[in-house]
């Protein structure tokens, strides 16, 4: 069971625009050529911020066309926000705020064995990270670039406490990039880098 920080960013390590769109990364690749298939099995909650979950809601008529629901996702949800936001009837949609600690042992409880995925944004996904929480990192880095935007992860983390496990091209236009997150100081052997 890990928490792993699954995303896609420009070259320049950007999520999305200003505006939270996200128009530069869908034509990379279909999302079935990704690893997304294999992750989402292994899910069991997620994690995601207001941006983030908005941008759900204000593409919900394409979730209609992919999954025959305006919510994609079959699992628990938390979203973090101090704002009231609107409500999916019938996703499992839990409004949060606070300590991303407290919220995430009812996550670990919910998901039954299985990982949590942190959806979005990158403070997000910081903010699991300064608390010790976040395990891994899945960077699918797609050849675009935005110039300024919302960052990928706005945190300074430096070497050794990232260690890149995998590499994995998809197509002519994505690479996907897995991290470990070390929680220690001390030097582990390297792995073999698929």
């Amino acid at each position: 069971m890990k928490t792993q920080y699954y995303t896609a960013s420009t070259l320049d390590g950007f999520l999305a625009t200003e505006d939270d769109s996200l128009d530069w990364l869908f034509p990379l690749g279909s999302i079935e050529e990704s690893s997304y298939p294999e992750f989402i099995e292994n899910v069991g909650a997620l994690a995601m911020g207001s941006a983030t979950y908005e941008w759900v809601v204000r593409n919900s008529e394409k979730a209609v066309e992919e999954t025959g629901s305006r919510w994609p996702y079959t699992q628990p949800t938390w979203v973090f926000s101090t704002r009231q936001l609107p409500e999916i009837p019938g996703a499992d949609v839990r409004f949060v705020e606070g300590d991303v600690s407290r919220v995430h042992k009812a996550m670990l409880q919910e998901a039954d064995g299985k990982n949590i995925w942190i959806v979005g944004g990158g403070d997000l996904a910081g903010q699991f990270f300064d608390a010790g929480l976040l395990d891994e990192l899945i960077i699918q880095i797609g050849s675009a670039t935005l110039g300024t935007g919302k960052p990928l992860f706005p945190r300074t983390v430096l070497s050794p406490t990232l260690h890149l496990t995998s590499v994995r091209a998809f197509g002519s236009g994505m690479a996907e990039l897995r991290y470990d997150v070390r929680r220690d100081n001390v030097d582990q052997p390297d792995e073999s880098i698929a």
